[in-house]
């Protein structure tokens, strides 16, 4: 029998993350193209189709050797029609995502939320190490989350389940780009982090933070990291709070869900245990002791892998159904 093939799709508000994988999951080719913002995004289906139609010809492949499309779009979206019903950073709303791209190509389309299709590509080949019960946190611009239980990525009736970053931490918090305040990702983002700094600086606290300030005149979390390493107190304090709200949320989602894995990634994971080990005793400190004892936590493997091999493994999963 012929090697059958499905093409990964990670979009992103700068790039659209492409592959094309077997369905063992090696990558056969991966590329990126640029997110085409202009009418709010219309045309990134006929976009990603050109590309990937030019990619399979380079290759020696025709569409007929495809299982399938599957997509991971920012944003909420309805994954029984594959609508994305708000991808704020790209300006679309209630935009058929799977009916245009299956159009253009004559394939089957799987869409579902970027951070799901991650979890599903750490589950399956990096760090989940396919788990039955797994919670996946990705730290970047926002916070992401994915949950997979008994199997299957939680999806909820129009899509919004898994949604950790906009757990509500603070209800007089900052405010969140979804449109409420307090949400996780205002606290724990790299963005909630610069955030806090700057707050800090702001009211002539005493910090190292003011030379990164004064030189970029931004804070970075990478300062903070690297500043609370260097001993300054400020930076300290921010990481404590940031990881012990962190460690509170996924502890309360742990309790829902009873995971053997909780998987960190994102750019904010990059600082290792500096991060890691103060979150875990966080999460220790709020989870019910035998959803602890359960639980561990590992640092994702994929990189920016994982959503265009989640998405590939989305395509293997309704071709099974």
């Amino acid at each position: 029998m012929a090697e059958k093939y499905a093409v990964g799709v990670d979009i992103g508000g700068t790039t659209v993350k492409l592959a094309i994988i077997k369905e063992s999951g090696d990558i056969v080719e991966k590329w990126e193209i640029e997110t085409n913002l202009e009418n709010n995004g219309s045309s990134i289906p006929e976009d990603i189709w050109s590309s990937v139609a030019k990619t399979i010809k380079a290759i020696g492949l025709r569409s007929s050797d495809l299982i399938g499309i599957g997509a991971g779009a920012p944003g909420f979206v309805d994954t029984d029609t594959g609508v994305v019903a708000v991808a704020v950073n790209i300006g679309w709303k209630n935009f058929a995502l799977a009916e245009n791209l299956g159009q253009l190509s004559g394939l089957p389309v799987v869409v579902d939320n970027d951070a799901n299709i991650a979890a599903l590509g750490e589950n399956w080949l990096g760090a989940g190490n396919q788990a039955e019960n797994l919670i996946a946190v990705t730290i970047g611009t926002g916070v992401g989350g994915g949950i997979i239980a008994n199997g299957q990525v939680i999806n909820g009736v129009n899509g919004t389940a898994g949604e950790i970053g906009h757990i509500t931490v603070e209800t007089d918090g900052a405010p969140c780009n979804c449109g409420r305040n307090g949400c996780l990702e205002t606290v724990a983002s790299a963005t909630g982090i610069a955030r806090q700094a700057e707050q800090y600086i702001k009211s002539n606290q005493e910090t190292s933070l003011l030379t990164a300030y004064k030189e970029n005149g931004r804070v970075t979390a990478k300062d903070v990291f690297e500043q609370a390493k260097n001993g300054d107190k400020i930076s300290e304090v921010i990481l404590e709070r940031v990881t012990d709200v962190l460690g509170l949320a996924i502890a309360n989602a742990a309790t829902v869900v009873n995971p053997s894995k909780i998987v960190i990634g994102g750019g904010v994971s990059k600082a290792g245990d500096q991060l890691l080990v103060p979150l875990r005793k966080a999460f220790d400190k709020f989870a019910l002791p035998r959803i602890s004892g359960a639980a561990e936590f590992v640092t994702a493997k994929l990189g920016n892998d994982a959503g265009v091999i989640g998405a590939a493994y989305l395509v293997k999963q309704e071709m099974r159904a």
